[in-house]
């Protein structure tokens, strides 16, 4: 069993400055990861955004316009900021308010670091230029830079007292990033074709006749567009239904979050299916109304309930 901190101590002014800087950051660079984490209680609310706002600042710097070298020296840094947020060194005065919020986090929740050390290993993977051949391959870049999320936030979540099966929710926490990261690449293949970046597995790409890259608002001549994002939704609906085995395992609010979360994701999904080439002309999105929804429905526990009856049917 995975604990955590329901209540903390008073917080002083400058680590409470710290986590406003950072909950900024949140709300308005993660809109989607923001309707996920208004659902969890303060201290939780205010761990996530940590989290957030330090996987951000390595997400920048791999997407900046820098150099490659600036920007392994970049990282480098920030993996030096890392260690001393391990060995307990930030001061609560500290210039920094990232590294100041996300040491008060990590004293007061269990969480994981090394997860981060994963992220900076995940986007050196972008900053070389790696593609990736197999699935296996970029699952491998996808447990680096969304798998190891799923895992850190478990680390701020916990798992429900003497919850089934709760040493398997590294697991699907891990699983759940991969269907993020999963959905988050067939929804950004234009993007990413435009920076340089190709994502899907060149296996893949070759069985669909999709060689060629997205460099245009419409599918390479001859290909089975279609059908290679098909076959990945059909992918990433097998990994959420297998991450989603996380939800009876939170309380109610964590699980709420990752309901949220996840189901935004979800419907971003069923979007893509639909109208396969809309990720070729723009970015698909959901409408602010539908992410209340799927706020209101994980707060409901719907999603939770619903896969419990699914995991008691299997073992019956």
């Amino acid at each position: 069993m995975i604990r955590t901190v329901e209540s903390e101590p008073h917080v002083s002014a400058p680590v409470l400055a710290a986590y406003r800087y950072c909950e900024a950051v949140t709300g308005q660079q993660a809109r989607n990861f923001a309707y996920g984490i208004r659902l969890l209680p303060t201290p939780k609310r205010r761990a996530m955004s940590a989290l957030y706002a330090f996987s951000r600042r390595v997400d920048d710097i791999g997407d900046g316009a820098l150099t490659g070298e600036v920007k392994a020296a970049r990282l480098d840094d920030t993996r030096a900021l890392l260690t001393r947020i391990r060995e307990d060194a930030i001061d609560e005065d500290d210039t920094d308010p990232v590294g100041v919020a996300l040491a008060h986090a990590a004293r007061t929740f269990p969480i994981p670091l090394d997860g981060l050390d994963e992220l900076i290993d995940g986007v050196l993977m972008d900053v070389r230029g790696e593609t990736y051949e197999t699935w296996d391959d970029l699952k491998r870049y996808c447990r680096c830079v969304a798998g190891a999320i799923g895992r850190l936030s478990l680390g701020v979540f916990g798992t429900e007292p003497g919850a089934r099966d709760a040493e398997r929710a590294p697991e699907y926490a891990d699983t759940l990033g991969l269907a993020l990261q999963l959905t988050n690449i067939l929804r950004d293949v234009r993007e990413d074709a435009e920076g340089g970046r190709t994502y899907l597995p060149s296996d893949d790409l070759a069985k669909f006749g999709c060689s060629a890259g997205f460099a245009g608002p419409t599918p390479p001549h001859g290909s089975d567009f279609a059908g290679l994002v098909h076959f990945e939704v059909r992918r990433a609906r097998a990994l959420f239904a297998e991450g989603y085995q996380l939800l009876p395992m939170l309380d109610r609010r964590s699980g709420a979050c990752v309901a949220a979360m996840a189901g935004i994701y979800r419907r971003l999904l069923d979007r893509i299916e639909r109208d396969p080439e809309a990720v070729l002309r723009g970015r698909v999105s959901l409408p602010g109304r539908e992410k209340a929804y799927v706020a209101v429905r994980g707060l409901s526990g719907l999603d939770t309930r619903h896969v419990s009856r699914r995991t008691v049917r299997r073992r019956v």
